[in-house]
């Protein structure tokens, strides 16, 4: 009877060992008598004991593995080292258990091996400027060769670019020479927006200096000649009211008298006296006759 007991409790573990549960986003790889025999989904299973046994269980979830710095050689044979993540999801569960041993470390290799093959071919500035031609290629290259072992590579990322100390001092010399490079000419060019704003500046200024002197002249002028027709036209009313209040040859003798005298009074140094000087005395007489008749 005990050993009835023992056998049942030893069934029923058997049986209870038997069920297996796969977990959402894995699945099992069973191997039947050390042959493949399935692959199970997410879910309840029944694993025969003995015979059947689960020879993997794969992730179907996607994966990160990050990859130590790799040393690598340049075009111009500058060595650096580089690190990359790899973004790696399981397609095929088979061919990832019995595709390769140790998919990780293979995929490092293939990685190292890759990313030293698209370096080689990269002079040392353009692979510090290409780093997603870099990604680009070292992805498509990784997911090609990682189908045969169930691996689809999603994406790879290279995450440090790290050039030898003398490389690093060299690079921080040029940079500091590119730094005051462009000091340099954001000096320069400064001082010639400065010196072009002082000279427009100064052009400015003498054309408004030459338009006030030009402005000033035509006001001048434009008062003598104002002033010229004031004159004539004054002198002409003067003669349109003489010849109309028809004067006589008294008062005409007296205008030419005043006329003698403004000569006189002026600054030539020569005096031209008329030749009749009688008929001048006798114009005088008439003259003074006129100013001291009682009649006017």
């Amino acid at each position: 009877m005990p050993f009835i007991l023992i056998l049942i409790v030893l069934l029923l573990m058997v049986v209870v060992g038997g069920i297996k549960i796969v977990p959402q986003a894995n699945v099992y790889v069973i191997e039947r008598l050390g042959r493949y025999y399935a692959t199970w989904d997410a879910g309840v299973h029944i694993l025969v004991p003995f015979i059947d046994r689960v020879a993997k269980k794969v992730s179907l979830k996607e994966q990160v593995a990050d990859f130590p710095p790799q040393p690598v050689i340049t075009r111009d044979n500058v060595t650096m080292q580089i690190d990359t993540v790899v973004f790696f999801q399981v397609m095929d569960a088979k061919l990832y258990t019995y595709g390769v041993n140790h998919p990780i470390s293979a995929i490092e290799s293939l990685s190292a091996t890759t990313l030293r093959n698209i370096i080689g071919e990269l002079e040392l500035d353009h692979t510090l400027t290409s780093r997603d031609t870099i990604n680009t290629q070292i992805t498509a290259t990784l997911d090609e060769a990682t189908d045969k072992w169930g691996i689809k590579v999603n994406r790879v990322e290279v995450k440090n670019i790290i050039p030898t100390r003398e490389i690093q001092d060299a690079m921080e010399k040029q940079m500091k020479a590119e730094r005051e490079k462009r000091a340099i000419i954001l000096k320069a060019e400064g001082e010639k927006q400065a010196a072009i704003t002082a000279a427009e500046g100064e052009k400015e200024s003498a054309i408004l200096r030459a338009d006030a002197v030009k402005q000033q002249r035509i006001l001048e002028a434009e008062g003598e000649a104002q002033a010229i027709l004031a004159v004539q036209q004054a002198n002409a009313d003067a003669l349109r009211l003489l010849n109309e209040a028809v004067p006589s040859d008294k008062v005409l003798a007296l205008r030419s008298l005043e006329a003698l005298a403004k000569v006189a009074d002026g600054r030539a140094t020569k005096l031209i006296i008329p030749s009749n000087l009688q008929d001048l005395a006798g114009t005088v007489a008439s003259i003074k006759e006129l100013m001291t008749d009682p009649a006017e």
